[in-house]
């Protein structure tokens, strides 16, 4: 029997499976979520999967040496504020620092608009409510030293008394606790004592950095999601096993690859944002082998538009997060969401009069008017369908009927009170959505010094390739990439089934050069030691093993860090012109050429090490036979469509993706069809297939 590996994600929509046998053959399946359970949406799309490849269910689990599974249930439980009560135990006399927060008015790096109009300003509705918060006696200071004991007996009683309030989960965050973890630890061994039932998070265990603003926010989080998405995992974990499944569960994380279901029970907040993450994960790997470092990955599903870069052959990173105006430490891949969606609803602003998109979703349930679920505002998708970019009787591959007329009547009502005629109206959705993805793609592009013309587009997800069209000719983008055609669809289960296993140690230790690299290498052995043992007790071959090392450095006296990748993995005194010359280079880039100061003293502030072990990876060949010859069954016949640059609707090739064989190049306007994507290719635009069986855009006008 072959071996699988298997990639899950779950959706608004959709729930995806691919599986990747040893020869690199790709099988997809698709099967709509289920909010109320997920674990029903994700035993379905595998049994889809296990009917593609004519086995049964427990006989494909028995054949999975590795499923990747990327979650949503934890951001889910932060959108719909449903997470668990938490209780949070702090140092006397910092009860307060989650609420005053930044001083920032929770609004740190979100739309000036809501900066600039105080009545918007307000702060978040509480994670921690204060009656849920105690501080207890204990002091270590700025250097690691205890310069105040803990206080066992009050410890003890906070933890009670948040017992007896309902608290289910414990999140324990002490000044300095990241230098020492002493009394953190001895607080977790009461609770474990005290109250054995709720789930207990350490803020020197998840995020040992400084800043305790954010300390706080990351242990609030993981304990406000912990229940909810432990809960989730562990049964779906044993639900898997009975059935057949023997390979420990692996679970995407945020940083980018896989953690054990282990590590996920203890650090669920790692979950957040995984899924979107999982298809920067795949884009890393097909960019490497067509040859392109520099990648802007798009993923454009029904409730959400995720952008994230890829520089230089690596993922963009970021070290801080935010969610719902609360900032948190965590070192995760940097990828921007926009409630722009095929699923976002169409409005009219009352006091502007002007038509706008999202961010609200109709979501999987009832969804867009045109699926007849009860849905009354129309959406994107409906406006796709009227515009005629969708098939509505092979919507799906056929498993879903498409109402035209219903979406049409919907969408009417808004035309009829813009006094625009209804093609005018659906194209002009179409366009603010596709504007609105353009100007996302600049802002993590642009305000990083990167120029996005510099870069190729990946579009994924169900609805990207039906639109990045025209975003990526409004960037000057050379090329778009569609990749492995309706892998597409669900290329963040590919990314999920391609990701290496990764675990990300850090630990704030601030240093001022000259530095002393007795201490700078013991801590980056420290790091490395860690990693390797996590990875051991993942299973993995030590020959497998690989570290990469990185400091975030600074100017002494300055608050702005940037992270220096070493070449080696101890320092010399050889090292030192290297690492502030690449210290420079990575300021300057970030923050303009001249802007490093050449004679100020530096600082390290933070040491890293990612721990990886690259796992099998799916076989994607470049073919030989490559043809300019269309197939004249290639063509299965001509739609309606109105098109944006004529203003007039035409009748338009539709081309069956599946018959475009490598090398087959066609002209817009026409559409390409595959069972779960359509591609829309405007006039004065191109596509053709390439060697690896992607499908390459030209988006710009001849």
């Amino acid at each position: 029997m072959p071996s699988y590996l298997c990639g899950l994600d779950i959706g608004g929509t959709f729930t995806d499976c691919v599986l990747i046998d040893e020869n690199g053959t790709l099988t997809i399946a698709k099967a709509p979520s289920t909010p109320g359970n997920f674990a029903e949406g994700v035993i379905e799309a595998v049994t889809r999967a296990a009917a593609k490849v004519d086995l049964a269910l427990p006989d494909l689990l028995d054949a999975i040496s590795v499923l990747a599974h990327g979650t949503t249930v934890g951001t889910n439980a932060v959108i719909q504020r449903r997470g668990a009560k938490v209780g949070l135990i702090t140092t006397k006399g910092h009860n307060d620092v989650i609420h005053i927060m930044r001083g920032s008015r929770g609004l740190s790096g979100q739309d000036i608009k809501l900066i600039v109009h105080i009545p918007e300003s307000s702060k978040p509705d509480p994670i921690v409510p204060k009656r849920m918060i105690r501080g207890v006696s204990e002091r270590v200071d700025c250097f690691g030293k205890v310069v105040v004991e803990l206080n066992e007996d009050e410890a003890r009683e906070a933890i009670t008394e948040l017992r007896d309030a309902g608290c289910e989960a414990l999140a324990i965050c002490l000044l300095w606790s990241f230098l020492d973890p002493t009394h953190e630890q001895r607080i977790k061994a009461i609770a474990a004592e005290v109250a054995p039932d709720l789930y207990v998070t350490c803020s020197s265990e998840l995020a040992p950095k400084w800043g305790e603003y954010e300390r706080t926010t990351a242990v609030a989080l993981n304990g406000y999601i912990g229940p909810t998405t432990v809960g989730y995992i562990t049964r779906l974990d044993q639900q898997l096993t009975d059935m057949g499944y023997k390979p420990p569960l692996q679970i995407t994380q945020c940083a980018g690859g896989t953690i054990s279901v282990n590590k996920a029970r203890e650090a669920p907040l790692l979950t957040l944002d995984s899924g979107p993450v999982s298809g920067v994960t795949g884009s890393l790997y097909l960019g490497g082998l067509m040859g392109y470092p520099n990648v802007i990955t798009t993923d454009l599903g029904g409730t959400s538009f995720d952008v994230g870069v890829i520089h230089e052959g690596r993922p963009v990173v970021s070290y801080r997060s935010i969610v719902h105006q609360y900032e948190y430490f965590l070192p995760k891949v940097d990828v921007q969401t926009l409630g722009t969606g095929g699923g976002s609803k169409v409005w009219i602003d009352k006091t502007t009069r002007s038509l706008r998109v999202g961010p609200d979703s109709a979501g999987a349930d009832p969804g867009p008017v045109c699926y007849g679920r009860g849905g009354t505002v129309p959406t994107t998708t409906d406006a796709d369908l009227v515009l005629g970019y969708l098939d509505p009787d092979n919507f799906a591959g056929g498993s879903m009927q498409l109402d035209r007329d219903a979406a049409a009547a919907a969408l009417q009502l808004l035309a009829d009170e813009l006094d625009m005629s209804l093609l005018e109206l659906a194209s002009g959705v179409a366009q603010i959505a596709e504007f609105q993805m353009a100007d996302l793609i600049r802002k993590v592009t642009v305000q990083k010094g990167l120029d996005p013309r510099e870069f190729v587009v990946f579009a994924f997800g169900g609805a990207g390739p039906v639109h990045m069209g025209v975003a990526a000719r409004e960037l000057g983008v050379q090329k778009v990439i569609v990749p492995q055609g309706d892998t597409a669809a669900v290329w963040c289960a590919f990314g999920a089934a391609s990701a290496d296993i990764l675990h990300v140690n850090e630990q704030v230790n601030i240093m001022s050069s000259p530095f002393d690299l007795g201490k700078v290498n013991a801590l980056l052995d420290e790091l490395t030691e860690r990693g390797r043992a996590e990875l051991v007790a993942d299973g993995v071959d030590p020959k497998l093993h690989t570290f990469s090392l990185s400091l975030d450095m600074r100017h002494r006296g300055q608050i702005n860090e940037v992270e220096v990748d070493l070449d080696e993995g101890r320092l010399t005194d050889g090292d030192i012109d290297g690492l502030r010359a690449r210290f420079v280079e990575r300021y300057e880039r970030l923050y303009g050429r001249g802007a490093a100061l050449p004679g100020a003293r530096l600082e390290i502030v933070t040491f890293r090490c990612r721990s990886s072990a690259i796992s099998r990876k799916p076989q994607l060949t470049e073919t030989t036979d490559l043809t300019s010859e269309i197939d004249p069954g290639a063509q299965s016949g001509t739609r309606d469509i109105y098109w944006a640059e004529t203003k007039a609707q035409s009748a338009t090739p539709i081309y069956d993706g599946y018959k475009l064989r490598p090398g087959n190049a066609v002209a817009g306007p026409c559409v390409v069809e595959t069972t779960t994507t359509s591609m829309v290719i405007h006039p004065g635009q191109s596509v053709e297939v390439d060697a690896l069986g992607n499908f390459v855009i030209d988006p710009n006008v001849a």
